[in-house]
C-alpha cells in the first residue's frame, strides 16, 4: 500500500533525517577524529551521487524508456545483455 497522505510523507522524511543525524552522531562523536569526519562526509556525498545516478541520470539521460521499481531493477538493467 502506498502512502498518499502529505502529512505522513513529511513525517517519514523528518524521521529519515533524524535517523541520519543520530546515526552520524553516534559514528563520529565517541572517537572524534577529523579524518573520520572527512571520510564520513565523502561517503555520504558518494552515496547521494550514486542515488542521483540511479534514479535520475539513467532515466533522463541514458535511457528515457527505462522504467524501474527500485534498486534491484536498476542492477538488473545495468547488467542485462543488450540485443543488437
Amino acid at each position: 500500500m502506498d502512502i498518499t497522505s502529505p502529512k505522513i510523507l513529511k513525517l517519514k522524511g523528518a524521521l529519515f533525517l533524524l535517523l541520519g543525524v543520530l546515526s552520524g552522531a553516534l559514528l563520529l562523536f565517541p572517537d572524534y577524529d577529523p579524518r573520520r569526519l572527512v571520510l564520513f562526509a565523502i561517503t555520504l556525498w558518494a552515496f547521494c551521487r550514486a542515488y542521483y545516478f540511479c534514479f535520475y541520470v539513467l532515466h533522463h539521460y541514458a535511457d528515457p524508456s527505462f522504467r524501474y521499481a527500485g534498486l534491484w531493477s536498476i542492477v538488473q538493467y545495468l547488467f542485462k545483455k543488450r540485443q543488437p
